[in-house]
């Protein structure tokens, strides 16, 4: 097995390597703004540092958000090219649960990550690998009871300390985390998810409203 993962769904570019058993190689960058600038030179460079090639590749993983529209479809629509090119699975997993398996946290906790807005990408977990909602995006203000007394790691629990003050690493996922809860997952015979976005939200781009049409006589 070789598993190449990779997440847009945060300001972090972040591809990773897994060999069925441990990260072999991985690689992250914090650049909200170059996400397909990023992406494949940084999958070409991994590739490298482990020695291998790409058609070396038994399935990919990809984080499928929540996360804004822009960034987020750079992640899926590379993975899909990628699958579609070598013939392999794409499995898709919930950022947040990247996150999560990735956080250093005994017993409930949140993750939160940066939905800008105002707002957070949110889920409630019973541990690393359990999450117990399904995510939401919503004003930090809003989930204030919901939250209360409970860890949180992200982004955005660091940006909204009045609603999170126990907020923790990890800030951004990370591939590796990715990569190795997908293979555990895969290990017990688990069915991972599709690789479709979950947006939660309409994009910032839409058609003006009043909008004319214009027909050719």
């Amino acid at each position: 097995m070789l598993l190449l993962a990779l997440d847009t769904a945060t300001p972090a570019v972040t591809v990773a390597l897994h060999d069925g058993t441990a990260v072999v190689a991985a690689s992250s960058q914090v650049d909200a703004r170059r996400h397909g600038e990023l992406l494949l030179p940084a999958v070409d460079r991994l590739l490298a540092e482990a020695g291998t090639h790409l058609d070396a590749v038994t399935g990919i993983v990809v984080g499928v958000g929540p996360g804004p529209y822009t960034g987020l479809r750079v992640g899926l629509m590379t993975a899909d090219t990628f699958g579609l090119a070598l013939g392999v699975p794409v499995h898709g997993l919930c950022t947040l649960d990247g996150l999560a398996y990735a956080a250093d946290v005994e017993g409930p906790f949140v993750v939160a990550t940066d939905a800008r807005r105002k707002e957070v990408y949110w889920a409630r977990y019973e541990d690393p690998r359990t999450r117990v909602t399904e995510p939401a995006v919503d004003r930090p203000a809003e989930i204030a009871d919901l939250v209360a007394g409970l860890p949180a790691v992200g982004a955005g629990a660091l940006l909204y300390p009045d609603t999170f003050p126990d907020a923790r690493a990890p800030e951004h996922v990370s591939a590796g985390a990715l990569a190795s809860l997908a293979a555990e997952r895969l290990a017990a015979g688990e069915e991972l998810e599709a690789p479709r976005p979950l947006y939660l939200r309409r994009p910032d781009a839409q058609v003006p409203k009043n909008y004319k049409v214009v027909t050719p006589k």
